[in-house]
């Protein structure tokens, strides 16, 4: 925790939660939040339980999983169908039409993955591509600095000269877009197709703050660890987003 960071009680927020307009629409990123930050994406897991009360809870109220990560990668956690799994920043969704790009945002992505590439051969050991159905994505986290700050600030100011790039960037993470991309439409548009009166949003990176931000007095944001942050409440890990969701199950009325 940074000076000036405060951690709040998952329980109190529980309460808080359930004490909004029904119903309420339980928003959740995966990675930092779901699952605790791995040095490489693939190796990630849910944290033990976690599984459980995320489909309880969906039993209870509207759910929705909003990733980053593509909803083919998003399988491997194994989400109930009783949930709504949002990919790709809100490109993709489970059970939805495939994501399909045009000529034109193929040669972009083209452009972009190499960019990504010469970046990740720049940032030395340590530094990986991931590739997704709509961009490319450079992951810094194991690579050594000062040479992989030198990689992410040269990738920026290329992918910048590319007509309808979107950068997202995040921590340790550069994700070059062959679109415009926000989780916060994808969650206004869950939103209203569930007729939710509220929203209760937790995420831990800078793609969540899009979310956080666009949230009104009646709702509720959870920012999960350090960093600035427009979320009203902050949990310090996983093991306390597992002990909100536990107490939202037991608080929220069946109906």
């Amino acid at each position: 925790m940074t000076a000036g960071e405060v951690y709040d009680d998952p329980a109190a927020v529980a309460e808080i939660v359930a004490s909004l307009a029904r119903p309420v629409l339980l928003g959740l990123d995966v990675d930092g939040v779901l699952a605790p930050i791995v040095a490489h994406a693939d190796d990630a897991e849910l944290l033990r339980g976690i599984d459980e009360v995320v489909t309880a809870l969906a039993a209870l109220t509207p759910v929705a999983v909003v990733s980053g990560r593509s909803v083919d990668d998003l399988h491997r956690f194994e989400f109930s169908e009783t949930i709504t799994v949002i990919g790709s920043h809100g490109m993709e969704r489970r059970a939805g039409p495939a994501l399909e790009l045009d000529d034109a945002e193929h040669a972009r992505l083209r452009r972009l993955t190499d960019l990504a590439d010469a970046a990740a051969d720049h940032a030395g050991e340590g530094a990986w591509v991931e590739r997704k159905p709509a961009g490319a994505v450079l992951h810094v986290r194991e690579a050594q600095a000062p040479t992989s700050d030198e990689a992410v600030d040269e990738l920026l100011r290329r992918a910048d000269d590319i007509t309808g790039a979107h950068v997202k960037t995040g921590d340790s993470v550069v994700e070059l877009l062959t679109r415009t991309t926000s989780k916060a439409t994808a969650v206004a548009a869950i939103r209203a197709e569930t007729g939710a009166a509220a929203v209760a949003f937790v995420g831990d990176d800078l793609t969540d703050e899009e979310v956080f931000a666009a949230l009104g007095p009646g709702d509720c944001s959870i920012r999960v660890g350090g960093g600035e942050t427009a979320a009203r409440h902050r949990f310090a890990g996983p093991p306390e987003v597992l002990q909100f969701l536990h107490r939202l199950a037991a608080a929220l009325p069946v109906d």
